[in-house]
């Protein structure tokens, strides 16, 4: 392919270090000049946009003694040759992308080469033929039966979506347990200090899904400032083993409906999560994106694991205030009776008690009160919680509790977002936060020994209902 510098410098106007760019840029045409070159518009997975450049072209490797021609696409960041390129698999109608080591159920690729791209030692020529090393141990692409044909060219619709400028991972004990936490922003970066600063995982590690240099600064700071233990990537090999796997991302749009938005988390969550079961096929889900009961819904449909190995955060955060509030109102030392907040982190989330009256007594733990003192209690607490929210170091906190829980498996009770069909009289197929009994298998049954109230169960039925009418105009 003829190189057209001017041309190709007027369109790299607004990249930052052009001159380095097309230096690059010229020994990629004289080293692998089938590479086409073109500017396209790249949208990331937080709704902003640039104008990149895009480089289409093969990587020529060899497999059992024959050559082949792997299909890539490559973006260049307006930051080049500071930032590493955002690189995908483009496959043709008769390939299909294999996930590996380095390589997702969509084909973006996260090589070492790329996690370790520093100027002027890294270079696309470099990249390309790393690629060819890697693909050469674990070839990228394979053919597709007609059967599959149906799911190859959904994949290839995302595929060429990206490729055209739109994108739209038993513990033994707490000195082995891994823990990854999924996520680039504040959220993420909270349940990571919280979990480390608990001290029951063995070793954390920080995946950050975002496309290109970090947004919010958090995992920058995180390798600046590094930690004991954890370990800061974009690569999804590196979670393998994990028992517990934290997903924090979430896309938020103005300009999207209500819908819309949750139709963007769902992309995103079909991005992240195929990926996490292929390295980590044993481990438990815990979902802190929002709105939590679809977000773990949508989790569990595409991991494809038992419900109880998917839980979401719920409503423990409320539940801890809850019972603390209670705690102080009493000036107790012995400890309240069980209580919890329960059903959907909206409004319409309810306050339940422990059952004394029920026939087993021995899952009837603390204090116990009379009706009237509940409703009072429960009142003046809920009355004092009015004012807290939902901050990004509480929910950490939040998560480092239940991640505590599932870790040592102890049996304690957590009011957790889990599938909450047959419960309360739901019908739905939906999570709910209901206490549940947790341990390194994740939800090992729920507590049944809760007051019967028929406004609680009538709230919690409408909230079900109201939350499948949303999941039912969701693309799965």
């Amino acid at each position: 392919m003829e190189f057209r510098e001017e041309r190709i410098r007027q369109q790299l106007g607004k990249y930052k270090f052009r001159d380095l760019t097309i230096e690059e840029l010229k020994e990629l045409n004289r080293t692998f000049p089938n590479f086409i070159f073109s500017m396209g518009t790249y949208t990331f997975k937080d709704g902003s946009q640039k104008d990149l450049l895009n480089l289409t072209g093969t990587v020529p490797m060899k497999h059992q003694g024959t050559t082949y021609n792997i299909p890539i696409c490559l973006w260049i960041l307006d930051s080049h040759p500071f930032a590493p390129p955002l690189c995908f698999l483009k496959p043709s109608q008769n390939m299909g992308v294999r996930v590996g080591r380095h390589i997702d159920a969509q084909g973006r690729m996260y090589l070492p080469y790329l996690q370790s791209w520093s100027h002027p030692k890294s270079t696309v020529c470099g990249l390309i033929r790393e690629m060819a090393v890697k693909f050469e141990e674990e070839l990228p692409l394979y053919s597709v039966s007609a059967e599959d044909g149906t799911r190859q060219r959904e994949l290839l619709s995302y595929i060429s979506q990206v490729t055209d400028g739109v994108s739209s991972m038993e513990v033994k004990g707490p000195s082995h347990a891994k823990v990854t936490v999924i996520g680039g922003g504040d959220m993420a970066l909270a349940c990571l200090l919280a979990v480390s600063a608990k001290g029951t995982a063995g070793k954390l590690v920080l995946l950050d899904p975002t496309d290109g240099e970090p947004a919010g600064g958090a995992t920058a700071d995180l390798e600046i400032f590094s930690l004991p233990n954890v370990q800061v990537t974009k690569d999804f090999s590196a979670i393998a083993g994990s028992a517990i796997v934290i997903v924090t991302v979430n896309a938020w749009s103005n300009s999207q409906s209500y819908v819309g938005v949750l139709q963007s988390n769902v992309e995103l969550l079909r991005r992240i999560v195929p990926t996490v079961v292929h390295h980590c096929p044993k481990c438990l889900l815990l979902v802190a994106s929002q709105p939590v009961e679809i977000m773990t819904y949508v989790t569990w449909k595409l991991s494809g694991f038992p419900h109880t190995r998917v839980l979401g955060i719920g409503c423990n955060l409320d539940s801890g205030r809850f019972h603390h509030v209670i705690e102080k109102l009493v000036n107790s030392e012995e400890g309240a009776q069980d209580a919890w907040i329960i059903g959907e982190q909206s409004e319409n989330k309810v306050a339940v008690w422990g059952d004394p009256d029920s026939s087993a007594k021995n899952q009837i733990s603390g204090k116990l009160y009379p009706k009237i003192f509940q409703e009072q209690l429960t009142s003046r607490a809920l009355e004092m919680l009015k004012g807290k929210g939902q901050r990004s170091w509480s929910v950490g906190l939040s998560v480092a509790d239940i991640t505590h829980t599932l870790i040592l498996n102890n049996g304690k009770v957590h009011s957790v977002s889990t599938l909450s069909k047959g419960l309360f009289g739901v019908q739905e197929e939906v999570f709910l936060s209901i206490p549940c009994v947790l341990g390194s298998v994740g939800v090992m049954g729920t507590v049944q020994t809760l007051q019967e109230d028929v406004q609680i169960w009538e709230t919690l039925q409408r909230s079900a209902a109201a939350i499948e009418a949303v999941q039912q105009q969701l693309r799965l």
